[in-house]
């Protein structure tokens, strides 16, 4: 399983944006793109799709920007990434709209795919965004790169 490169875009924007919560004014997608890295074009998409989930509030005008719309804690890895990429399903076998499975008739694992879905969905909605905000150090010799964890 491996998640898009938007998705990804998002989770890094939104723990940006999560470790200036409580400080003054309202972020823009320009300086978060300077500071992640996410190409601005991309991180002006992000923005509006995160606003669109309810898990940005965004202003216009003078001062305007956006902000979470909630607490750090209170926001999920499971809620930036449906938000980027609709709801976390490992296979297209569980939307009832798609018959397009070649075994689709006689397959014995599909009734099984929701619990599985659920349980990557909870795994993924126990990690919040503030714990992704709060640096970790490893042990030395242990660091290990961004790239190479993805």
């Amino acid at each position: 399983m491996r998640l898009s490169s938007l998705a990804d875009y998002a989770v890094v924007m939104m723990t940006a944006a999560a470790r200036h919560c409580g400080g003054a004014g309202r972020l823009n997608a320009t300086l978060l793109a300077e500071e992640t890295g996410v190409p601005l074009p991309t991180a002006q998409k992000l923005v509006s799709r995160l606003s669109a989930a309810g898990l940005l509030e965004s202003a216009r005008g003078t001062g305007g920007g956006f902000r979470l719309s909630r607490p750090p804690s209170s926001i999920s890895l499971a809620d930036v990434i449906e938000a980027v990429e609709g709801p976390i399903a490992l296979t297209t076998c569980v939307d009832e709209a798609r018959h397009d499975c070649a075994i689709e008739g006689s397959c014995r694992v599909k009734p099984h795919w929701n619990i599985v879905n659920a349980a990557v969905r909870g795994a993924l909605a126990g990690v919040s965004l503030a714990h992704l905000a709060h640096d970790v150090k490893a042990p030395v010799g242990h660091q290990t790169k961004i790239a190479e964890i993805a």
